[in-house]
């Protein structure tokens, strides 16, 4: 059973950064896509970024634009969401997951899903 690791969540006032770490094994992590998303309370599940680390393709969703990146350490197997200028707003479970087929944007195509990690931007 393949298993993504998240770490970095927590609490941060409006304004601030934070960086979200999801670890995968050499497998998942050269052959599938990784997505971020975020799930606000008592809403439907978003989506944030993705990558594709063995092609070093990456994608922002227009929501976070501007504000958010991703990024991987080859060397760790590991992608990052980088969160600058949070806001209230931004406060969600946010989790990473891989696919190997499909639309990076649409959750129902990935196969795997980290535990989550919970982001809280006070005002």
């Amino acid at each position: 059973q393949e298993q993504l690791v998240e770490s970095g969540g927590g609490l941060v006032q409006a304004g601030g950064s934070l960086r979200l770490s999801c670890s995968a094994s050499e497998r998942i992590y050269n052959s599938y896509v990784m997505g971020w998303f975020r799930q606000p309370p008592g809403k439907e599940r978003e989506y944030v970024a993705g990558i594709q680390a063995s092609l070093g393709i990456t994608e922002i969703a227009d929501s976070v634009s501007g504000r958010f990146t991703v990024s991987k350490n080859d060397a760790k197997n590991t992608v990052y969401l980088e969160m600058n200028g949070l806001r209230p707003e931004d406060t969600a479970v946010y989790l990473c997951a891989a696919a190997n087929v499909g639309t990076w944007n649409d959750p129902t195509a990935y196969d795997y899903w980290g535990q989550g990690t919970q982001v809280t931007v006070s005002s």
